[in-house]
């Protein structure tokens, strides 16, 4: 069968390596250095390792697979692309997965500000002592290094407003020329990382007892196994490390020939992801257990509290901390861009595809919302002096809408591609496309891993998430707090966040296609899907 080259108005990759490290350096970001941490300590070291190891077999390298396909079958980003396959119904979950996408991306570079901030702070006053914010319990100058302290006064500053417009910059600059500049902005960030996480590793397992937090990461607690809840956490992180339900592997994907062998390259992408966590794991651990540090919490608590912490132990020299600082918060900020770049090109690409526009045109309307929003969650206004909950209004509502739109949206939409795919497509004929060009073939279990198992344990997932929070002690989440001046907004936020998401789905799922995704002569498989249609 002849294969079609991908679109010449949407780019195309210039080589196999340039598309794995592009995938994989969306999928490696901030969570894979801390969050597989944190959630490696949360669930009991070892214990944590099995049922991880299960999940990246179950459903990251399946629901990979799915993606990847779905991309190549089409050439076109995710909503044209289930458009294709599973009709108007599945337009509207392509649109809404890159809705919530684009909210995600929001905060994600506000985050990836803070971290450009605490960069510049490393040169600066970060690992000094004296300290102070403006917030009740840091009024006092502190005695020692404290990076607590330092991150909260500088998110009451607007310096992180400037850093965010740093980020969404570079963003642009990175996107300008599509796959062009993609490619080689990962050809530099995606080694450096490696290398730069490999040094913490070193320096690490140097430290006196750096070995005993390696040996309780890698020890087993089988009676840890037997708890649900480290399978549930196994699962969900599995789906957040791989980016699945982004939209973003498909949109990569999209800019592969037809004829990519989709197996092997899920399999390299998932376990280049899955191998820097575990030496991201080896070296979180070497530093919490050197330095007595309680990595409790999520990824921003052990990305700008607790590791700067340690960092400030690692030696007398104020020269070799600032440098180890420099180190680390560089280590996140290109591992976090990586990421965002993919976010960001996978509504671009959708835009492009849907309207007809020019890539610079697409930028700009992902931008716009994008940028604003990313100011936002910025914002310094303080509206709880005593940190009873995050201290400004912009960091109050980064964790509401981190909340709802983290937790839910990327599970929902893994588990609607799966029915959609796997019940009106036909997971048998997404097992026949992927078969046609890879060296390893699918078994006809895959249907049924698409169809039955995959949704099972998703909406098993989504079920326990959502019981946790109706269920938990305060109601819903943010009235915890007891903070008055932040008012209703609890409740305001999550819808606002599904007005906006499912809004914005409905009007682009409306929109008339500027130019239908190309038909590939001869393939069964969209052409069964086109006489349903």
């Amino acid at each position: 069968m002849a294969d079609p080259t991908p679109d010449a108005n949407r780019g195309a990759w210039n080589s196999k390596l340039g598309f794995i490290l592009a995938a994989s350096g969306s999928a490696i970001g901030l969570g894979n250095i801390v969050f597989f941490a944190s959630n490696a300590y949360q669930y009991g070291g070892g214990a944590f390792y099995l049922p991880y190891f299960i999940a990246l077999f179950v459903m990251g390298i399946p629901i990979m697979i799915l993606e990847f396909t779905v991309g190549t079958m089409t050439g076109r980003s995710i909503p044209l692309a289930l458009g294709k396959l599973a009709g108007k119904k599945g337009e509207f979950v392509g649109w809404w997965s890159l809705a919530s996408a684009l909210t995600i991306t929001m905060y994600y570079i506000t985050i990836l500000g803070w971290a450009l901030a605490m960069l510049v702070g490393s040169f600066g006053s970060l690992f000094e002592p004296g300290a102070t914010a403006p917030f009740e319990p840091f009024l006092e100058p502190s005695e020692g290094v404290n990076s607590q302290v330092w991150f909260f006064n500088m998110i009451a500053t607007w310096w992180p407003l400037v850093a965010v417009s740093v980020i969404w910059a570079l963003t642009a600059i990175l996107l300008w020329k599509g796959t062009e500049t993609i490619e080689k902005g990962v050809r530099v960030f995606v080694p450096l990382m490696w290398v730069f996480m490999i040094g913490l590793v070193i320096h690490g397992l140097t430290l006196p007892g750096g070995t005993d937090g390696v040996a309780y990461l890698f020890t087993p607690n089988l009676d840890g196994i037997t708890d649900i809840q480290v399978w549930q956490g196994a699962f969900a992180q599995m789906f957040f490390s791989l980016s699945l339900g982004l939209g973003t592997m498909v949109a990569y994907a999209s800019y592969l020939p037809r004829d990519a062998d989709n197996v092997n390259n899920s399999l390299l992408v998932s376990f280049l992801n899955c191998g820097f966590e575990y030496i991201a794991g080896i070296a979180i651990f070497a530093i919490l257990f050197v330095y007595a540090l309680n990595p409790a919490g999520g990824t921003l608590s052990l990305s700008f509290f607790v590791i700067p912490q340690g960092i400030a132990g690692f030696s007398e020299l104020p020269l070799l901390v600032k440098s180890f600082g420099v180190f680390f918060f560089f280590l996140l900020v290109i591992a976090g861009l990586t990421s965002a770049v993919s976010l960001v090109e996978g509504m671009a690409s959708a835009l492009i595809d849907k309207l007809g526009i020019s890539r610079a045109r697409a930028l700009a309307l992902v931008m716009t919302p994008g940028v604003a929003g990313s100011l936002t969650f910025a914002l310094p206004f303080i509206v709880d002096p005593a940190l009873s909950g995050d201290g400004t209004l912009g960091f109050t509502l980064f964790d509401l809408v981190d909340h709802w739109a983290f937790r839910y949206s990327l599970i929902t939409v893994g588990l609607l591609e799966c029915l959609l795919l796997g019940w009106v497509l036909g997971a048998e004929k997404i097992r026949a496309a992927v078969n046609e060009h890879s060296k390893f073939k699918l078994p006809a279990f895959f249907d049924w891993m698409i169809k039955l198992i995959i949704p099972a344990i998703l909406g098993f997932v989504l079920i326990g998430t959502l019981y946790e929070d109706i269920t938990q002690e305060g109601g819903v989440y943010g009235f915890q707090w007891g903070v008055e001046a932040i008012g209703i907004l609890p409740v305001v936020v999550p819808i606002v966040w599904l007005a906006f998401t499912v809004g914005l789905a409905a009007y682009l799922t409306t929109r008339r296609t500027h130019s239908t995704p190309p038909h590939h002569a001869g393939d069964p498989t969209l052409t069964a899907v086109d006489t349903q249609a």
